[in-house]
């Protein structure tokens, strides 16, 4: 569910801020959840909450640390997508969203030190990407809001078919515990 997304700067600003509020939507969906009830599966899908703020946060790695700024060792692997979307042995929902917030840190300081958006990067070679393209930094952080907002729903979802709890709610009940809102 969004939330009214702050007041921006300039087009940098607002890229930024769109992403942080849809990361926000996805930390709301697990407020409250302790690590079994966020690992839980209630739909017929596989996905479970930690399991998608696992990934969304290795994939915002991996666009900005891997893709966009080169950096070979942060780029994953098929095992790393494979185990992505699950806790594994002694991962914790509370880890996974510190790790995050690391990710999410690292993700704005590299994109404030970009001396601008236009600049381009080939997509890594893979069955899904078109040979040969190269795309902007523009385009990869509107891709993060796009992938970071699609399972914000996901879990909106999947939060309410554990326990009732709606994203409204959850908006409120952020609000009253001083949590940011996005």
């Amino acid at each position: 569910m969004p939330t009214v997304v702050r007041n921006e700067t300039d087009e940098r600003d607002a890229l930024l801020a769109y992403l942080e509020s849809q990361r926000a939507g996805l930390r709301r969906a697990v407020l409250g959840l302790d690590d079994e009830q966020a690992a839980a599966r209630p739909s017929a899908s596989a996905m479970n909450l930690a399991g998608l703020v696992k990934h969304v946060a290795r994939t915002e790695e991996v666009w900005v640390q891997g893709v966009l700024l080169g950096r070979a060792e942060k780029a994953g692997s098929e095992e790393d997508y494979v185990n992505g979307f699950r806790l594994l042995e002694g991962e914790t929902l509370a880890g996974q969203l510190d790790v995050w917030a690391r990710i999410a840190r690292e993700t704005e300081a590299a994109v404030l030190a970009l001396p601008g958006l236009e600049d381009t990067v080939a997509l890594p070679d893979a069955p899904w990407n078109p040979p040969g393209m190269k795309v902007s930094a523009r385009w990869i952080l509107l891709h993060l809001i796009e992938e970071t907002a699609r399972h914000a729903g996901h879990a909106d979802i999947i939060r309410e078919s554990l326990d009732g709890r709606t994203a409204f709610e959850l908006v409120d009940l952020a609000a009253r515990e001083g949590r940011p809102m996005g």
